[in-house]
């Protein structure tokens, strides 16, 4: 409704001078039957307008906020689809029962600001701290993966986008599961690299990339992108992978911020087994 409000505000003038003309003509032909008919049918037809506009301004302002509600209801079939839970077994070994226990935790947020054709480019979100973000959070859109949480103040956050070499995603051929690193170099918003697989993978053009998981950011299994070319240098003991991202990273909307519930207890044992 703000966004009403604001547009309202905007042609406050128009709405005033329509107003006016509207009383003007009411006074003129006030005393003429005529005249009276004719302003009669043109007053109709201007204030058949202003509904007109009224409807199309209502229309818009509960499109946006259907658009919302969408998202959020997405965000939350995604927090309860399969993918985001793990089964514990034996939590009761007399009972053998199964117990879901969720992984992630999924945010809807709403991209405000973004860049796409500079050498680094972030994304800016409408939430913060308030609503549960944090700095190593990983951001999905609707067809793929969009970028890491950097930083968070109280009511905004600063996404790494996927176009940026200050982050490598692991990911993983869906087909072979052979895996990699994701590694943007092509300096074009609509593709990408994928670096560290071994050049006895077998990878065609049009296999699927997809996140590998485990790295305490994104699930297993979302996509990144489809393979456009495959090169093998010599000497190398990597294939020269450039895939097309799934994600438009040139246009902007909501997206997902997840977070990965369980990422401190593995990363205390992690930590334990590298102790001497």
């Amino acid at each position: 409704m703000r966004d009403l409000f604001r547009f309202l505000h905007r042609i406050r003038s128009t709405l005033m001078f329509i107003g006016l003309l509207v009383l003007s003509l009411i006074l003129l032909y006030n005393g003429n039957e005529h005249h009276r008919a004719q302003a009669i049918s043109s007053s109709n037809a201007v204030v058949g307008t202003i509904f007109s506009w009224r409807k199309e301004i209502t229309d818009y302002a509960s499109l946006k906020e259907v658009n919302r509600k969408l998202a959020e209801e997405n965000a939350m079939w995604r927090n309860r689809h399969i993918s985001s839970y793990s089964n514990m077994e034996g939590l009761f070994t007399r009972i053998q029962d199964t117990i879901r226990q969720q992984d992630y935790r999924v945010i809807t947020a709403k991209v405000v600001n973004s860049t796409w054709h500079k050498p680094k480019n972030y994304l800016t979100l409408d939430k913060g701290t308030k609503a549960g973000l944090h700095s190593d959070m990983g951001v999905i859109g609707t067809h793929g993966i969009v970028g890491v949480v950097s930083e968070a103040s109280a009511g905004f956050a600063s996404v790494i986008s996927v176009l940026s070499p200050d982050i490598k995603t692991s990911v993983q051929m869906r087909h072979t599961l052979h895996f990699g690193l994701l590694y943007w170099d092509t300096n074009d918003p609509l593709t990408s690299s994928v670096i560290d697989i071994a050049k006895h993978a077998r990878i065609a053009i049009g296999d699927t990339v997809e996140t590998r998981g485990g790295d305490g950011i994104f699930p297993a299994g979302v996509p990144v992108g489809v393979v456009e070319t495959v090169k093998n240098e010599p000497g190398s003991n990597y294939h020269d992978i450039t895939i097309r991202l799934t994600e438009d990273m040139t246009r902007s909307g909501f997206v997902y911020v997840v977070e990965d519930l369980r990422r401190m207890e593995r990363d205390t044992l992690e930590q334990a087994n590298e102790r001497p």
